[in-house]
């Protein structure tokens, strides 16, 4: 299918452009999330007629993300984990949580503005990028530890702290409540990384 993309898509093009992508991308993310048209006749005069506001709007947009980003510069969220000797966390951190936790640091956020391939599954620090605009991204620290006081060595030495007496006897009923929440946040990954990996095939598709 050719769309018509009312916004820069990662991968796929700017504003304006006419692209071809695969059916199912086009129905199931970019028309319903408003990103693109479909290239029809008539919906290239509407898109024409209609450009000079749609670009006015993107820069308001884009604007906005830009004194979003500049107040995340110094950004540090601590993400309190339980997790064994060797730094593996007894299950996940997932977009939700990063986008959850970020609210929290004070910059609103939804977990679709998170970019994260896989869940985090290691204590330590994880910069992470956050795209609050098409043309706008921002990095933060991720600060995952087993206590607030392990956070603090933590920022302070770069470095994990992979041995507490206090998880040492991390019991087995916590294990599994664990791996539960650790396999559904790596299904909901999977599901947000569908539209990444579809931009990727069609730019694949398009270089060919």
């Amino acid at each position: 299918m050719e769309v018509i993309l009312l916004e820069r898509v990662n991968k796929l093009g700017q504003m304006g452009d006419v692209v071809r992508v695969k059916d199912g991308f086009a129905r199931n993310f970019l028309l319903p999330t408003k990103k693109a048209l479909r290239a029809t006749e008539g919906n290239r005069a509407v898109f024409e007629a209609d450009r000079t506001r749609l670009e006015a709007d993107n820069l308001e947009r884009k604007s906005e993300a830009e004194t979003v980003a500049a107040t995340m510069t110094d950004v540090k969220v601590v993400m309190v984990r339980a997790a064994g000797e060797g730094g593996q966390l007894y299950g996940s951190v997932s977009s939700r949580d990063i986008s959850d936790a970020v609210t929290e640091a004070g910059v609103k956020l939804n977990r679709s503005q998170v970019v994260l391939d896989r869940a985090i599954k290691t204590l330590g620090l994880h910069d992470v990028v956050i795209r609050l605009h098409p043309e706008v991204s921002e990095t933060v620290v991720i600060n995952i530890a087993r206590s607030d006081e392990e956070a603090v060595v933590q920022f302070e030495t770069g470095s994990i702290v992979v041995s507490t007496e206090a998880n040492e006897d991390f019991d087995a009923d916590n294990e599994f409540i664990a791996e539960v929440a650790d396999e559904e946040a790596s299904e909901e990954v999977a599901v947000e990384a569908e539209a990444s990996e579809e931009t990727a095939e069609v730019e694949e598709t398009t270089e060919a």
